[in-house]
């Protein structure tokens, strides 16, 4: 059995909980009123655990040779992840939900495939491979069937206006963001690569995941105190739960993944396993109306869609 069938199964739990994440941050962001005080007490808990298994695990160290050698951009890597999570905040709410998500998605395969066959920010370069990328057009199709769906509610009612403020991406305003939203998308998947390399170079994980977190929440912090209205209410705050603001924690699992295993089996194969568990466990969640979300019925255009990706993660995965 290769690395890539046995670490398969932890990669697919790190999208699954990916998902969960978003859902219960898109709670949190109800309860606390202002998104930037939303996005810092989801990614506070996330240093406080590394930091807590790095003093616990405090070794091994990274050497001086070792940090000598590291590329610049390599500490940067949660920050360039976290551009997608600024770009949601912001323009989310001006091109929809699921022109934002299938734009993101579709730019993170796209760059995934292109670092795998290049051999880029340090990957092996495993030069063009037709079946994988067939795989990310299915992928990329997939996602489109998904994302153009989602707004269909259980009486076949749009939601994509009322949970894009009113908008649906048509407009020319929004198809001006466009290019900065597949940046997005295109960043999150270079995030991932940078966080390896970061781990390479710190050789302690729990260090690596610390170091990547930090700006993030520094970030997001300083973006509150320059903009620290709305506040939540105290009935906003009454209404929190006990697992909302750990939403940023299931999410890190998936940056840890990447942290430890994209450069055991490539970053396309990785993002991709990533981006299907997110999207079908976002069907599930959807369809269900789990965790306070409002239903959405899987109907056929959503199943093909998941189809359609299962599909090219095989063909990215095994080819």
């Amino acid at each position: 059995m290769t690395v890539a069938a046995l670490l398969t199964p932890f990669i697919l739990l790190a999208g699954a909980l990916q998902a969960l994440g978003n859902a219960m941050n898109a709670q949190l962001r109800g309860r606390m009123v202002n998104p930037w005080l939303a996005a810092t007490v989801s990614f506070l808990p996330i240093v406080f655990v590394f930091v807590t298994l790095f003093l616990v695990m405090p070794t091994p160290l990274p050497t001086l040779d070792g940090l000598g050698r590291m590329p610049w951009y390599a500490p940067l890597g949660g920050l360039a992840g976290a551009v997608a999570v600024f770009g949601g905040l912001a323009f989310i709410d001006k091109v929809g939900a699921g022109p934002f998500n299938g734009l993101t998605l579709t730019a993170n395969i796209v760059t995934s495939l292109a670092m795998d066959a290049l051999g880029l920010f340090g990957l092996q370069a495993a030069g063009f491979k037709p079946l994988p990328w067939l795989g990310g057009l299915l992928m990329a199709v997939g996602v489109v069937f998904i994302a153009r769906t989602g707004g269909k509610t259980d009486g076949g009612k749009t939601d994509e206006g009322k949970a894009g403020g009113g908008h649906s991406g048509g407009g020319v305003g929004g198809k001006l963001l466009y290019p900065f939203i597949l940046g997005a998308g295109a960043l999150m998947a270079v995030g991932v690569v940078w966080n390896a390399q970061l781990r390479g170079a710190l050789v302690n994980p729990w260090l690596a995941a610390t170091v990547s977190f930090l700006p993030v929440v520094f970030a997001f912090a300083l973006i509150f105190l320059l903009r620290p209205s709305p506040l939540p209410s105290r009935a906003d705050l009454a209404g929190l739960r006990w697992w909302m603001p750990l939403a940023g924690l299931t999410g890190a699992v998936a940056v840890f993944a990447g942290l430890l295993f994209v450069d055991k089996i490539g970053a396309g194969a990785l993002n991709g396993l990533l981006i299907t568990a997110n999207l079908l466990t976002s069907v599930a969640l959807d369809h269900f109306g789990w965790l306070g979300l409002r239903r959405v019925a899987a109907g056929p255009p959503r199943l093909l869609g998941a189809a359609l990706m299962v599909g090219g993660i095989v063909l990215i995965s095994w080819f």
